[in-house]
């Protein structure tokens, strides 16, 4: 799947966790927290993997030898990597991601872009998303990460890399966390930048430009494509003019099959009644639904997830033996589930996913009727369309075109007139990492 980014829209989203295999590390062993944390190769031709904020004080960084972060940061605390604990990991993270957008282009174990142009009627702007996304990956994993927004990938990953924290010999000084960087800023922004931030500049590039007195990437700009051209070859020299211009098309890709859709709400105050949980689990099934159908694809297995208000948290699944396609089937299973769990402890957070997807096949174009039985060519799906899909179907245009708060579940209307609001809030309704 491809979507590149739009003319004007802030939709690329770019998010690095800060320091991910030290971090993770300083998890599992609390004692090591504010220690100078190297994970790498050990012995004497090993590599620095990741360095935490306090052994990058000292100057170690990723791709350093290890004999040489132990000579100048001789108090660091050297470990072996635990590929198998990052990976867990890992896929944790794109289990948040894809809850908020199906486009999601995994670039490493601790980075992702994400396409979020078909995500504001739910989750809001793309600041606020994410913000959000940095809210849930502290929450649900208990690590940080910077985030960058932009038009394109290439200000997305820069924008992300300024908001980073600082290291310095007297500890970590804390970044912005966010940072988005608009259409009218990006030019400025990206030329303010020294060659090598750019992608395809490396050593060897970077010391061949500073030959030809270019240090940064405004200095890039200025040479003539037809210049980089003859040093470089026609692709790399047009691209390094094209980056230096703010060009770039690269989509986000898409490279593996979705493998849930779901949505979760935390609430400001911890709830205690299985029938507000009822109410909450038709209104977050709508949102799982309407994501399902505008992904293409149904599901057979529908989860729930509670944290409760001490952080600890249950899941249970229930597998049926056809494909969901409705917020009331999702709804209904939920509702069994939430029957077989203690909720008197106090629910801080409360989610459903669908899961066992599979696309949809493509049917002829019809009519959607609000009231009445469907007839004619289009009448089934896997051999059989109910109305209540033909309605949820209109529902989703209905939103699409007048926004989010324009139909909804009584559960939504009541939750809105009579609880108070979730700690994160969408423009149209109300949401929770």
């Amino acid at each position: 799947m491809r979507r590149g980014p739009s003319a004007e829209a802030t939709d690329i989203i770019h998010l690095d966790l800060d320091c991910f295999f030290a971090a993770v590390e300083t998890l599992e062993r609390p004692e090591l927290r504010g220690m100078p944390v190297i994970v790498g190769g050990t012995g004497d031709r090993g590599v620095v993997a990741s360095a935490s904020y306090e052994a990058r004080g000292y100057g170690v960084h990723s791709a350093m030898p290890t004999a040489q972060a132990r000579q100048i940061c001789p108090t660091g605390v050297f470990l072996s990597p635990n590929f198998s604990l990052y990976r867990a990991l890992h896929d944790r993270l794109i289990e948040i991601f894809e809850s908020v957008t199906p486009l999601v282009e995994p670039v490493a174990l601790d980075e992702a872009f994400l396409d979020v142009s078909g995500a504001h009627g739910v989750w809001g702007s793309s600041r606020e998303i994410a913000e959000t996304l940095r809210r849930r990956v502290q929450e649900d994993l208990a690590l940080s990460c910077s985030v960058g927004v932009g038009r394109t990938k290439l200000v997305a990953k820069l924008a992300s890399k300024a908001a980073k924290p600082t290291a310095t010999r007297a500890g970590p000084r804390s970044g912005i966390g966010v940072l988005v960087v608009g259409p009218n800023e990006e030019l400025a922004f990206i030329q303010g930048h020294r060659v090598r931030a750019l992608p395809g500049v490396g050593p060897r590039t970077e010391d061949r430009l500073a030959r030809l007195g270019i240090s940064t990437v405004a200095d890039l700009a200025e040479i003539s494509p037809s210049t980089l051209i003859s040093h470089f070859g026609r692709a790399h020299g047009q691209l390094l003019c094209d980056l230096a211009s703010g060009l770039d098309e690269r989509p986000v890709v898409v490279e593996r099959a979705l493998r849930s859709i779901g949505h979760e709400e935390t609430f400001e105050v911890d709830e205690f009644e299985v029938g507000a949980l009822i109410s909450r689990a038709k209104a977050l099934a709508v949102s799982v639904a309407t994501r399902c159908r505008d992904a293409g694809c149904a599901g057979k297995t529908v989860s729930i997830k509670l944290r409760y208000g001490d952080f600890s948290g249950v899941t249970r699944s229930r597998t049926t033996g056809k494909l969901i396609t409705t917020s009331v089937e999702i709804a209904e299973v939920a509702e069994e589930l939430l029957g077989d769990l203690d909720v008197a402890r106090g629910v801080r957070l409360f989610g459903i996913a669908l899961s066992g997807l599979e696309p949809l096949g493509k049917e002829p174009a019809r009519q959607l009727l609000l009231f009445g039985a469907e007839t004619g060519e289009g009448a089934s799906l896997n051999g059989q369309r109910t109305n209540r899909e033909g309605l949820e179907q209109t529902a989703d245009e209905i939103r699409r075109r007048f926004g989010e708060a324009a139909i909804g579940t009584t559960a939504n209307v009541k939750s809105k007139a009579t609880r108070p609001p979730s700690k994160a809030r969408s423009k149209h309704v109300q949401k929770g990492p």
